[in-house]
């Protein structure tokens, strides 16, 4: 099986030793505590869960600034997005012992316990520096930079131990993973090639048919179909409804022990570029040896090209520093003059014409007005989960 970023072996950051665990739960509730935020509570189920493998903990000052301008720690893991703990009224000093607090469960339970090397402040210099490089824009209106901009400015970093896994395994007990789960359940199924796709979206016709074709063409045992369980843009479908729908289509539509549909517990960066990356980092932790990148992979608005998120592989992943095989794919749509889906660039004789080709704006507004999009371009009984859904809005 592929290697885990950085190591030999995966290295989760949970507390798996029930006894100890518990130990760490009573232990917490007499430290000193600091409450997280949203993103720091995702960092610390990332870290829990071995998807953010090698790293122990927080990133301090430097080592975040590092990562945002050249991609890698000080003392040289390559590793494309800071992972840090930035947090407002803290009280916790170098040496402390700390329970970390998850902003996003009722009561704001301990997370994680942080041995707490270092507290810095970042200035509002580095936190525009951080935004430039990772999100290639310093415009609050880019929902990544404004969620970034809205945490405190006292950064905590060093090793910690995780308690749970926040909200995601309660809510997504069905569906939340860890990178060791997923692991061993490859393992299990004896995959050797496996492809991993990466959605925030319900999946239409032409994601699923681009799940195909990438396992088709690497000659992949499986695909992991992998969805982002956490915060998302205003508008964006639920997790719940994503997760409804995807696992219909792949009980429909994919032979048996093809596919897997499995979730993560993260929010939303918006990142394009730079969260391709950290996507295929934490991928290759979770055992899959290719990962599907398409048009505006991660991306928001305008801030990114179509494939920009393909390109920071050529021009800014240093060779050898990923494992992990990148499958890059151009947009992908029925084509009526061959009766299937295909990848664009694949049909140079096609006008845009010749493709169906609807806005997620149209979609939406037909989902919400009772009207299952075409089957050219979306499963029927995927169709009536998102038709439920917009209806149950109005």
């Amino acid at each position: 099986m592929i290697k885990p970023h950085g190591s030999t072996q995966l290295s989760p950051l949970f507390v798996d030793d029930d006894g100890k665990r518990a130990a760490l739960i009573e232990e917490a509730k007499s430290l000193p505590s600091q409450l997280l935020s949203s993103a720091g509570a995702g960092n610390a189920v990332m870290l829990g869960a071995g998807y953010f493998n090698p790293l122990n903990g927080f990133m301090n000052r430097a080592d975040a600034l590092s990562v945002s301008e050249k991609m890698h720690t000080v003392d040289g893991l390559f590793w494309p997005t800071p992972v840090m703990s930035l947090v407002e009224n803290n009280t916790a000093s170098a040496g402390d012992r700390i329970a970390l607090l998850d902003p996003n469960v009722e009561g704001n339970p301990a997370i994680a316990i942080m041995q707490v090397e270092a507290v810095e402040q970042m200035s509002e210099a580095d936190m525009e520096q951080i935004a430039e490089q990772v999100y290639r824009t310093t415009d609050e209106e880019h929902p990544g930079v404004a969620e970034l901009m809205e945490q405190g400015r006292t950064l905590l970093s060093g090793p910690i131990e995780v308690l749970n896994f926040s909200y995601f395994e309660i809510d997504f007990a069905e569906t939340f993973q860890t990178a060791e789960e997923i692991r061993q359940e490859i393992e299990q199924a004896g995959w050797k090639k496996v492809v991993a796709f990466q959605t925030r979206n319900p999946m239409h016709l032409a994601h699923e048919e681009l799940c195909r074709i990438a396992m088709q063409r690497v000659e992949a045992d499986g695909c992991v179909i992998h969805m982002l369980l956490g915060k998302l843009k205003p508008g964006d479908i639920p997790a719940d409804v994503r997760d409804a729908a995807i696992r219909k289509m792949a009980e429909l539509y994919f032979p048996a022990n093809t596919v897997k549909i499995s979730g993560y517990g993260f929010d939303m960066l918006y990142a394009g570029p730079r969260e391709a990356v950290l996507h295929a980092v934490f991928r290759q932790n979770m055992g899959a040896t290719h990962f599907i990148i398409g048009r505006d992979h991660a991306g928001v608005g305008d801030y990114y090209g179509d494939f920009d998120a393909q390109s920071i592989f050529d021009e800014d992943v240093p060779e050898g520093a990923l494992e992990i095989e990148i499958f890059r794919a151009d947009h992908t749509a029925w084509s009526n003059k061959l009766n299937k889906v295909v990848m664009m660039r694949e049909a140079p004789d096609h006008s845009k014409e010749d493709f169906v080709l609807l806005s997620g704006t149209k979609v939406r507004e037909m989902l919400g007005n009772g009207i299952a999009p075409p089957a050219e371009f979306s499963r029927p009984e995927v169709a009536q989960i998102l038709m439920d859904y917009y209806q149950s809005l109005s």
